[in-house]
């Protein structure tokens, strides 16, 4: 791989330890995937937030990295696994608070943004049309290559921090044209829109490591974030390209190798091959985190019910999103827990429940393995009819 003379100064460690360290990481990368240069990004989303999936090696290594590395490019944390401000309340322990903030202080010395959402998207970070970024989330790098049209591939924690130190990454994978182009078209028919977590789900399995094209349906911001997620979950691949209308080019249509639809009939067979038993300790909703608009929904349906009180619930969400919308959250607090900052499935769920009931096809891959949870899924209408009476 090609560098420039500046680049050539960091990787012999003229520029601090720190620096070096995170251009050893990007240039071993690069070689990897026969990358030829580096290129400047735009902004950097760092995995790896949680002290449930770092542990203490994890920490070690960023106290290590924050001695004298500093970022160079706007830089945003994955969820941490508690609320920074309600972590008593939702029954975290002290001794994970306690290793879960030398993380926090880590990223922090390093300059990273404290804010910790899988939605940087949504919470000020929203890159440009054609701008490369490098971004670890799963289902923030689908938005961003599918919905806002930007660059990235799913980079992990420790190659995400990489380039938000040196301002780069490898110019390899999806920041290449050639590679963006889509392999199978999956066409939505008349699947309801709280069905949309389960398309994704199944596109997913449909696509595995290729990209699909997505007819039929002209999605929504927050739909495409449902459907998207769940796609990362189950399949292989950081994107899609919709196509609601069917007006592909001729490149593409040379391209497709199969076509395949998804109608009522599969998106229920799913419902309910996922739906578990009814015995919930949990209500979890926000994976990936709610947007406001979705706040101000659920609490405009909740507004004139009463807490059913069966089980607990949490609402996850970003701290933006949060201060939008004030009094939607006044409402769902009478329901449950509105948290910011971390997700049921990064937090230390299996200490504290069982069995959770979601509305998100991404946490129905992930709670039953990260959190050892016997999962139910869901539709949104469902379960504030479960929380909820009259």
């Amino acid at each position: 791989m090609h560098l420039t003379s500046e680049e050539e100064r960091a990787l012999s460690g003229e520029q601090g330890r720190g620096r070096q360290k995170a251009m050893e990481l990007l240039t071993a990368l690069g070689d990897i995937f026969g990358a030829e240069r580096l290129i400047s990004i735009g902004s950097a989303q760092v995995s790896g937030a949680s002290f449930k999936t770092i542990g203490e090696a994890g920490i070690r290594w960023l106290e290590e990295m924050s001695s004298d590395a500093r970022t160079s490019v706007p830089a945003m944390v994955n969820p941490l696994g508690l609320d920074v401000r309600r972590w008593r309340s939702m029954g975290v322990g002290e001794e994970f608070h306690t290793r879960q903030m030398r993380i926090v202080k880590a990223y922090g010395a390093m300059g990273l943004e404290p804010v910790y959402s899988c939605t940087p998207y949504l919470a000020g970070r929203r890159p440009r049309r054609g701008q490369h970024v490098a971004w670890a989330e799963s289902s923030a790098t689908v938005f961003a290559n599918s919905v806002v049209g930007a660059r990235t591939n799913r980079e992990g924690g420790p190659s995400a921090l990489a380039a938000a130190i040196v301002g780069k990454t490898p110019e390899y994978g999806l920041h290449l044209e050639e590679n963006r182009q889509p392999k199978v078209a999956i066409e939505l028919r008349s699947v309801d829109s709280e069905m949309t977590p389960l398309a994704g789900f199944l596109a997913g399995r449909i696509a595995g490591n290729r990209i699909p094209m997505i007819t039929g349906r002209r999605l929504s911001a927050d739909e495409h974030k449902a459907f998207g997620a769940a796609m990362a979950a189950t399949g292989a691949v950081s994107m899609y390209v919709p196509d609601p209308d069917g007006k592909r080019d001729r490149r593409q249509e040379q391209e497709i190798e199969e076509r395949v639809t998804l109608g009522p009939d599969d998106v229920i067979r799913c419902s309910e091959d996922l739906r578990g038993a009814d015995d919930w300790d949990l209500v979890a909703v926000g994976c990936p985190h709610c947007s406001s608009r979705e706040l101000r929904s659920m609490a405009s349906r909740l507004r004139r019910r009463r807490p059913s009180g069966d089980q607990d619930v949490w609402f996850c969400t970003s701290r933006r999103a949060f201060a939008l919308c004030p009094d939607a959250i006044k409402v769902l607090r009478r329901f449950g827990k509105v948290l910011c900052d971390t997700c049921m499935v990064v937090s230390p769920i299996e200490e504290l429940y069982g069995a959770t009931a979601t509305n998100s096809g991404k946490a129905m891959v992930y709670l039953p393995t990260l959190g050892h949870q016997r999962t139910s899924f869901l539709t949104t209408s469902e379960l504030l009819e479960a929380i909820s009476r009259k």
